[in-house]
């Protein structure tokens, strides 16, 4: 029998599960060039192996994102964890790309199935908001930035690039397992009055009533924080290779992680600022990191782009923190798992759609013209969400509770997140 972990140990275990959920997003981004030269296969095709995660992905959240809430956070994160160490197994097995598709199913069934559990698990064992606020709002964009970081890495320098950081993480994945088993489930409320266990496994999403007038509210802003995110991830390799000239591997990776890192430090930093602050500092850096990618990439200029880059995850971070601080302060604990599946669905919608969008807009437009189009409408996209904030008054939101933000993935990427890689 194992010893049960303390809260504040649970805490941490919970908070790097879900940052490796998301490293294992984004670590195979820079691996797919490898990819492409072994096994000759086309832009288009480099584009469905992503759509493939990004269905697997949406269907989990659809069907057994909420299902913590009715059977305990504990089986549905180990099992998530589990299968996704079986989808590590199926990378590293991988000779062609039927193997890529199915690794990519897996890694995107288990993903979905475990990012609203593990964010609720944060928010359970939390020792106060402030720290559980920080960690469920920075681990996705955290760990999307190690896992790009550390792949490229591995890829520049290391033996076997193809199949080492699967490795890596198939390991941790297992030990993770073993580590959530070992933190006991908070007490469920009474199932009174909730849909039975079968009829949450139908293809949903929803949000509980008191949550819906919040939700719809921070739908816009959601959507261009998670769009922005698309941008940089997508596109952002093929940017510095090819329009940047930038060919180190290492180098590559961490300029697309960049956007990434900071978002995981702007939400700690802007975490004790007032929401109406947050508000307007999101949305300032969130336009103005757009408006300098834009200019960095017409005038080819590699400081440019990662000042841009920066500048657009301290907005990425804020951003989504405050739209996390708004539902939490409304949200019941037995309705969490449901609400952050729904959040990651709009999330990795908003991320998933224009990027597949755009990998073939490069094919027929080229590289250039598409990136510029594809950050002009996510920078239209901050502005309306702006206005529509302004009049909602969504900073607002939730000032008279103090509650825990509860975040996990996406998708980023789901949002995961996940990345469909530039196919010019």
């Amino acid at each position: 029998m194992f010893t049960p972990l303390h809260r504040p140990a649970a805490f941490v275990v919970a908070g790097a599960a879900a940052t490796a959920i998301f490293a294992g997003s984004g670590a195979p981004s820079p691996i797919y060039p490898l990819y492409q030269q072994l096994w000759h296969f086309s832009p288009s095709t480099l584009t469905l192996i992503f759509a493939v995660y990004v269905f697997a992905l949406l269907l989990a959240l659809l069907t057994v994102g909420s299902l913590s809430d009715h059977i305990g956070r504990r089986p549905v994160a180990v099992s998530g964890l589990l299968l996704l160490a079986v989808s590590m197994a199926l990378f590293i097995d991988a000779h062609g790309t039927g193997g890529l598709m199915a690794a990519r199913i897996v890694q995107g069934l288990a993903t979905g199935a475990t990012m609203g559990a593990i964010s609720a698990l944060i928010v359970d064992r939390q020792a106060t908001p402030r720290t559980g606020s920080v960690v469920t709002s920075s681990a996705p964009v955290a760990g999307i930035a190690l896992g790009s970081a550390f792949a490229g890495a591995l890829v520049q320098w290391a033996p076997a690039p193809r199949l080492l950081v699967y490795w890596v993480l198939l390991i941790a994945y297992l030990v993770l397992a073993l580590l959530l088993v070992r933190i006991p489930d908070a007490p469920r409320a009474a199932d009174a009055g909730r849909p039975s266990v079968w009829r949450t496994l139908r293809p949903s999403v929803g949000v509980p009533a008191a949550l819906r007038a919040t939700f719809l509210a921070a739908v816009p802003m959601l959507c261009a924080t998670w769009a922005l995110g698309g941008l940089y991830l997508s596109l952002g390799s093929s940017v510095v290779a090819r329009i940047l000239g930038v060919q180190n591997h290492f180098v590559a990776g961490l300029v697309v992680a960049t956007n990434f890192a900071a978002g995981a430090v702007g939400a700690a930093l802007v975490s004790k600022l007032p929401q109406h602050r947050r508000e307007v500092l999101g949305f300032l850096t969130l336009g103005g990191g757009l408006a300098l990618t834009i200019a960095a990439v017409l005038v080819e200029s590699l400081p440019l782009y990662v000042v841009g880059a920066a500048i657009g995850g301290l907005g990425f971070g804020s951003s989504f923190l405050l739209i996390l601080s708004g539902f939490a302060a409304r949200t019941e604990p037995e309705h969490r798992s449901q609400v952050f599946s729904a959040t990651y669905i709009v999330s990795y919608v908003a991320f998933s759609i224009p990027a597949v969008v755009a990998g073939f807009a490069s094919q027929s437009f080229g590289l250039r013209p598409t990136v510029l189009v594809y950050a002009a409408v996510v920078l239209a996209l901050v502005l309306l969400a702006a206005g529509l904030a302004r009049r909602t008054h969504l900073a607002g939101v939730g000032a008279e509770r103090t509650v825990t933000v509860d975040a996990g993935p996406v998708p980023v990427a789901a949002c995961s997140c996940d990345v469909a890689p530039s196919t010019d």
